[in-house]
């Protein structure tokens, strides 16, 4: 019912939130598990909901169950960082920062909002240099391989950087993700073998990006608490995407009760069972549309990022919650609450699928915040005499990038990049 619902208000419209709004909307953020306990519990408590047995046939709730009781006891990514800081010799300022960066990072790992967060979060009493050391020099260099990064790149290099075959192999590694500019492998396996390097390193390297783990944290959460609600399967030529059905309990209406009940009931008022009745439809209705909806959501998030996620993790483009609620005219906040918790079984693993959601830096062009840092640190690179973040901002507004000076400074900031003044 959340999505007929939420349909009807517009972005800027303040929701009056009824009983049964609220817990459609409730019913949307679950997660596979969380439904499926909902669920189970809905069967125990609604004489009017019947369960088809042979839906559920891998495992029984009983496992979930005994599964739930035991996620407490389950080593946390957060639990196992803090756990690595403890046994490391650190002083306290350098401790603080790094209890507050761990405590800003999302299930995979990543530093979603970057340092500005963690500077915020610690009321501007430290250095920003102090707290992007302690981010590279610490954080980075716990376990798992790769967390604490900021983009997508950040998270392959670290992983890649941890263990490499060579110095060479990390000099590659690096043209690769910073310096080329390009998303084709093929093209960057040309110019690296026009600069002298040999092609077999070459797609040595090129194999590892594509076999990072792009959500590392995701280690620390047990295959058997995060259940994806779709899998992706690869063709010949082309994806298959599916909504999982394994272990999820199929549920019905026992029409002869509800009958039977009817039939009592027109002698007798009972506002208590006939609000069963309604409710056991309702959940039927919502959880339908709330797998249909998911699904429908993964489609579009594929259709964008399948070079990404299948081959190429440099080929990424901008996708927000905002353009998949137009294409499915929903609510954007109703993509918001579609997206948590919800996950993807891909031949890479399973991937939280907000992990594919990049927003537009720019207003006029589709330019990921990753795309335009390449951009940026390309101009910085030929430049004959340092450029001013104006200068740099004219340029790219003669490509259409409608940025002003500010954000070229933010995202040189971010690259480590010192002023013209200072370069």
């Amino acid at each position: 019912m959340a999505i007929s619902l939420v349909k009807e208000f517009k972005l800027k419209q303040k929701l009056s939130l009824t009983p049964q709004l609220k817990k459609s909307i409730d019913l949307l953020q679950l997660s596979r598990f969380e439904l499926i306990n909902k669920i189970e519990k809905e069967i125990v408590e609604n004489p009017f909901i019947e369960k088809d047995e042979s839906s559920f046939n891998d495992r029984s709730i009983a496992d979930f169950n005994e599964f739930d009781f035991n996620v407490a006891a389950t080593e946390s990514l957060r639990d196992s960082l803090i756990n690595q800081i403890n046994e490391i010799n650190i002083n306290k300022d350098e401790q603080e920062i790094a209890l507050t960066i761990i405590d800003s990072l999302d299930e995979t790992g990543c530093l979603t909002d970057g340092i500005d967060i963690v500077d915020e979060m610690l009321g501007y009493k430290y250095a920003e240099n102090l707290i992007e050391g302690v981010l590279i020099n610490i954080i980075q260099q716990l376990d798992p391989a790769g967390v604490g990064f900021r983009d997508f790149k950040e998270c392959i290099f670290l992983q890649i950087k941890r263990n490499p075959a060579s110095e060479e192999e990390l000099v590659i590694t690096e043209k690769l993700l910073y310096e080329l500019n390009v998303d084709d492998f093929d093209i960057a396996l040309k110019k690296l073998s026009d600069q002298g390097y040999s092609a077999e390193q070459v797609s040595s390297v090129i194999e590892k990006i594509k076999n990072s783990n792009l959500s590392p944290g995701l280690e620390f959460k047990k295959s058997d608490y995060v259940y994806p609600d779709l899998k992706i399967k690869m063709l010949e030529d082309n994806y298959e995407l599916s909504f999982l059905n394994d272990n999820f309990p199929k549920i019905t209406i026992d029409e002869s009760l509800v009958e039977a009940t009817k039939k009592e009931l027109k002698s007798k008022k009972n506002d208590a069972i006939n609000e069963k009745i309604k409710e056991a439809r309702w959940l039927m209705s919502s959880i339908t549309k709330r797998n249909d909806t998911v699904y429908k959501v993964g489609e579009i998030i594929l259709n964008k990022q399948i070079s990404y996620l299948m081959d190429n993790p440099l080929n990424i483009n901008p996708l927000s919650n905002k353009e998949i609620a137009e294409e499915l005219k929903l609510h954007p906040s109703t993509i918001s609450r579609i997206l948590r918790s919800k996950y993807i079984d891909t031949p890479k693993g399973i991937i939280p699928l907000k992990s594919f959601l990049f927003n537009s830096v720019s207003k006029t062009r589709k330019v990921t915040s990753i795309q335009l840092m390449d951009t940026i640190k390309n101009i910085i690179k030929e430049e004959k005499k340092p450029k001013s973040d104006n200068q740099i901002s004219k340029e790219l507004n003669k490509m259409g990038y409608g940025l002003s000076r500010r954000t070229i400074a933010k995202y040189r900031k971010k690259l480590n990049i010192p002023s013209s003044r200072n370069r």
